[in-house]
């Protein structure tokens, strides 16, 4: 009898193991439901710059490189590179047996038309099995460049867009619905998802009103609702800080003594309090364009701690302040704003008007490459290019400390982006730049 006890007893240990491994092994099938806020017209990779709908475009449409967590070009669609001397001559070998969702084979001629539409200022060849970029002047970062959103793959024809990648746009409602369907063809192996079902311009708190009546599996929060997701006892996946938020004049000081003023207020925007207060610590104050994780200097540029409040500018001065009237959290941002600079003689007018002396801007890291991401953070708000003597870090920092000299640009905050997922989604990740890693994810029992 004890040894029939003892048998039972093993044969439900591993009866409960078993199902243990199963429940933890990746397996195929099932239909993914996501919300995001972003609501655009088309599903291309130049529509938007949000992580979340960025994510789903990578998830069709693919780059003939990669960057990894580190910023590393990594083969994709290509499979390896050459540069002549002098980083103007680039050759990228492409990869073989590759088709478009709709059977098209991938080739180079295809690749060369797909990044002209992106890259007028290149010349591209399609040279046999090899596609060679020619730049007007030394650009050691092609390779980098190449990973970027606006130089994925996509073949258009019939008024429609097909990609190389492990889903294909199955249905597409504008600005409201988006099906994602399995490629099965796909040259990397089949996605363990059969779908995603993507609901488009759903504000924060909908997504989690949905997330939470089990409507949805995978949510955006906003950086001021993490802490408070977090409480919830929901599952949170946070980025590191990377996105900008910052106040960008229309125009250049017209004076010395106009540059001061701007400085004054730079130091004493209370970032501190922005931070805890308003986005719930849901970012890092910063005097820096690029993250500390990034460029490993951003700490060198002090942000703002109004803490010299007896310091007011010499003569009144007054400016016009926009910010987004469709975020409630920016007009908050800009009556805090409001209030620091009147500690030092500065009146802030806030209105939702688009032409301002001033703007409040937030906008996510363009890429994990460093001199990729100041050359178009520059661009987006309007700065001079940035002068890179060469690929090193001084040369980026003195490039970053040139920018922030022109007091066109006041940096506030680096604010992390985070998802909310079900405990049953599993392979889900983040990256540091808030894009996220569906590739490999699949779906498991639900946790009672």
């Amino acid at each position: 009898m004890k040894r029939l006890s003892l048998l039972s007893i093993a044969l439900t240990s591993l009866a409960f193991a078993t199902a243990a491994l199963a429940a933890t092994r990746p397996h195929y099938g099932g239909t993914l439901h996501i919300a995001i806020q972003e609501a655009p017209q088309t599903f291309d990779t130049a529509t938007s710059d949000s992580p979340g709908f960025r994510s789903l475009t990578q998830l069709v449409f693919e780059n003939l490189v990669k960057l990894d967590d580190h910023a590393r070009p990594q083969p994709w669609l290509a499979t390896s590179w050459q540069v002549e001397p002098g980083n103007q001559r680039w050759r990228f070998q492409v990869r073989s047996g590759v088709i478009f969702s709709d059977g098209t084979p991938l080739d180079t001629s295809g690749i060369a038309a797909s990044l002209r539409a992106g890259n007028p200022q290149w010349k591209i060849f399609a040279l046999g099995e090899l596609v060679m970029i020619e730049t007007e002047s030394a650009d050691p970062n092609v390779a980098a460049e190449l990973a970027l959103p606006r130089n994925a793959i996509v073949r258009r024809a019939n008024g429609a867009v097909f990609g190389t990648g492990p889903f294909t746009v199955a249905q597409w409602d504008s600005a409201k619905h988006v099906t994602l369907a399995a490629n099965n063809q796909y040259w990397n192996g089949r996605p363990f998802l059969d779908s995603l079902e993507v609901d488009l311009g759903k504000a924060y708190r909908d997504q989690l009103m949905q997330f939470d009546l089990g409507k949805a599996d995978l949510v955006e929060v906003a950086p001021e609702s993490i802490r408070t997701a977090q409480a919830g006892n929901r599952n949170v996946i946070t980025s590191a800080p990377e996105e900008l938020l910052c106040l960008v004049f229309a125009r250049d000081p017209q004076s010395d003594a106009e540059a001061q003023v701007r400085a004054a207020l730079a130091r004493n925007i209370d970032t501190t309090a922005l931070n805890n207060v308003v986005f719930q610590a849901g970012g890092e104050p910063t005097g820096a364009l690029l993250p500390n994780w990034l460029s490993g200097y951003a700490f060198i540029f002090p942000p703002g701690t109004n803490e010299a409040r007896h310091q007011r500018v010499f003569q009144p001065i007054s400016w016009t302040l926009a910010y987004d009237n469709t975020d409630p959290v920016s007009r908050i941002v800009a009556e805090r704003i409001t209030l620091n600079a009147r500690d030092i003689g500065i009146t802030l007018q806030a209105g939702a008007s688009g032409s301002a002396d001033i703007r409040i801007v937030r906008i996510p890291l363009p890429s994990l490459d460093a001199e990729i991401s100041l050359s178009m953070l520059s661009y987006a708000l309007q700065l001079p290019p940035p002068k890179l003597a060469d690929a090193s870090l001084d040369a980026l920092y003195s490039a970053e400390s040139a920018l922030l000299q022109t007091h066109r640009v006041i940096p506030l905050l680096h604010l992390r982006s985070a998802i909310a997922v079900r405990s049953n989604l599993h392979g889900a990740a983040l990256a540091p730049d808030a894009t996220w890693h569906l590739q490999n994810a699949w779906l498991g029992p639900e946790n009672p």
